[in-house]
């Protein structure tokens, strides 16, 4: 098997833990933990969320294929690294199509990718000196880094709700 293709099965294994917080959160009855904020100015469920398909979307086009157009442009000043999480919180059905649609062009550009070019650094990522070894990392990593916020926040809210 590819090194590309064992990655992507980690990102559907990461996706599935992902698309399960929002299925809990959904069975729980428990909508309203997407906006709750674990502390002054830190990030709610929605963010990390949302940040998780902005983010692949941006490396779908800007960071692997500057040829692509980019899509949920709108979004990228709200969502990308280092934005404010702001009030606005999206519907569960927003963040599903973003997780959704982030991941498809994610996959589409991966697929004009094969081994033989894992030492290559794209032109956009040269001052990052990032290989496309070192983006698949890192899409895997990102994902389950901001899941597992997004996971201790859901946590710290159901506590906070017993208290």
């Amino acid at each position: 098997m590819s090194v590309i293709a064992n990655h992507v099965l980690a990102y559907h294994f990461n996706r599935s833990k992902t698309l399960g917080l929002l299925d809990k959160l959904e069975q729980e009855g428990h909508i309203d933990a997407l906006g709750w904020r674990p502390g002054t100015g830190r990030a709610h469920i929605a963010w990390q969320l949302m940040h998780i398909g902005i983010t692949e979307a941006i490396f779908a086009t800007d960071r692997l294929n500057p040829s692509k157009p980019g899509f949920f442009t709108d979004l990228w000043p709200r969502y990308r690294g280092g934005s404010t999480p702001d009030d606005s919180i999206p519907s569960i059905d927003q963040i599903r199509t973003t997780l959704a649609s982030g991941r498809e062009h994610l996959l589409a550009t991966l697929a004009d990718y094969d081994d033989s070019r894992l030492t290559e650094i794209p032109p956009s990522l040269k001052e990052r000196k990032l290989t496309v070894l070192d983006v698949l990392h890192i899409i895997s990593w990102h994902e389950s880094h901001h899941q597992g916020q997004a996971h201790l926040t859901y946590n710290l809210f159901r506590f906070a709700r017993k208290t």
